[in-house]
């Protein structure tokens, strides 16, 4: 079973555009999160419903930030993407009849809900500005080595002039 990376995917492209000036096309991002730039579009337009981006139609259009990431936890993101599900497990369901596997879906039942909600919770305290700060640190430890990104494109350069390609490593 694949599992679903669209949060992961989307907050990728969040913080690349908290670091890009100026608005990022839906060809671009969808280059960032490997997809379709349609796919893009319908992500996106979730988050400008939520006010978290906003878009600009025409030449020189495209996505920008619309928020501040010091107010957006990972929580935000995740229920502006339509709460995709957590866990890719889940409770077997041939025989609703048999005690067995009513006792064993009942103890896993509760196992995911708190699973879920322990998730939910630490979605609820990280911002985008963590996650932001997060990649700063690492972009300083690594210092300004040069190093290529995993398709070879571009090279680092400073933190605030770092373009979509620039923090893929291999």
């Amino acid at each position: 079973m694949k599992s679903d990376s669209r949060l992961s995917g989307v907050l990728h492209v969040l913080l690349h555009m908290a670091e890009h000036e100026g608005p990022s096309t839906s060809e671009s991002l969808a280059r960032a999160m490997d997809t379709n730039p349609v796919v893009v579009r319908r992500v996106m337009a979730g988050l400008r419903d939520r006010g978290f981006v906003r878009s600009e139609k025409g030449p020189g259009g495209g996505w920008t930030i619309a928020c501040d990431l010091r107010r957006v936890t990972l929580r935000d993101v995740y229920e502006a993407l339509g709460e995709p599900r957590l866990l890719a497990i889940g409770n077997r369901s041939e025989a609703p009849q048999c005690l067995v596997e009513q006792a064993v879906n009942a103890t896993l039942g509760d196992a995911f809900a708190e699973a879920e909600a322990l998730l939910l919770q630490r979605f609820g305290e990280v911002t985008l500005a963590a996650l932001s700060a997060d990649f700063h640190a690492r972009f300083a430890k690594r210092g300004r080595s040069g190093s290529r990104n995993h398709s070879g494109r571009h090279k680092h350069t400073r933190p605030h002039a770092v373009t979509i390609e620039d923090t893929h490593d291999a």
